[in-house]
């Protein structure tokens, strides 16, 4: 969990991941370099919780979420990794439903779910085992089908977050397991709340062209990867060009 400014809310993604019915090993916060209370919230959620089950790593300078992630990536001791922000929540059985389906299939090595946008009050609702859905490596690189705290993956991928890259970060990420021959599947049940828009609100997506220009990059980095063929990153760049527009103008619709 990456935390930074996160006074207000870690409490309950902290408490979401504690009341979990299948409890995690661990859980790893990073503390990318918080100024406000983070640091004090986070001494008090650990010493409720226990220091053997929530580790906290603070961070000398600010880094961004994507190196923070890779930190508690490095320290992890678990078979898999489950990502969750600081601002965010976990349905009770996500880590029961979705580790289920992960140890039940060695073949996969990145999962997703599906997620609701909620206000923090708002209860989950009763889930039942999921259905899977299986997306093709074509899928990946026309949208980004995994929101982050729904994704576990294998510890032992290769593959990281970029350091240091502060936009579109994960769908990289994503993208380089799946075009370099992992499987990936979706349980198609909500399983994490995410209490701000996908983009045009506060935060990191409020900042709309720096998504874009990160998108764009991500397809010019998985070409010079050889990956993607340069025709195929030049579509690409368009038809994210085009769904920037297409969020530009949903924006100021609800501005307006």
């Amino acid at each position: 969990m990456p935390c930074y400014r996160a006074a207000a809310t870690v409490a309950a993604a902290v408490e979401s991941v504690r009341g979990q019915t299948a409890l995690p090993l661990e859980l790893i916060v990073v503390d990318d370099a918080s100024e406000d209370a983070t640091p004090e919230v986070l001494a008090q959620l650990q010493r409720t919780s226990g220091k053997d089950w929530m580790k906290v790593i603070r961070l000398a300078s600010n880094r961004g979420a994507a190196s923070a992630r890779n930190i508690a990536w490095k320290h992890a001791r678990g078979d898999w990794i489950a990502f969750l922000d600081a601002d965010d929540t976990w349905h009770p059985r996500k880590i029961e439903l979705q580790h289920a389906f992960m140890a039940a299939h060695p073949e996969i090595a990145i999962c997703g779910h599906r997620s609701t946008q909620s206000s923090r009050a708002a209860p989950f609702d009763e889930v039942t085992a999921p259905k899977a859905s299986y997306p093709s490596p074509v899928s990946f690189l026309l949208r980004n089908p995994f929101i982050t705290p729904s994704v576990m993956l294998r510890r032992d991928l290769p593959q990281r977050f970029v350091d240091g890259r502060r936009y579109m970060e994960d769908h990289l990420l994503w993208m380089s397991i799946v075009l370099a021959g992992a499987r990936a599947a979706i349980l198609e049940v909500p399983l994490a709340s995410i209490h701000k828009a996908s983009y045009g609100e506060a935060g990191l997506s409020a900042q709309l062209w720096e998504m874009e220009k990160g998108e764009l990059d991500n397809y010019r980095q998985l070409r010079r990867a050889g990956l993607i063929s340069a025709p195929a990153a030049a579509a690409l760049q368009l038809f994210s060009l085009a769904k920037f527009a297409k969020r530009l103008a949903v924006v100021n619709l609800r501005r307006g």
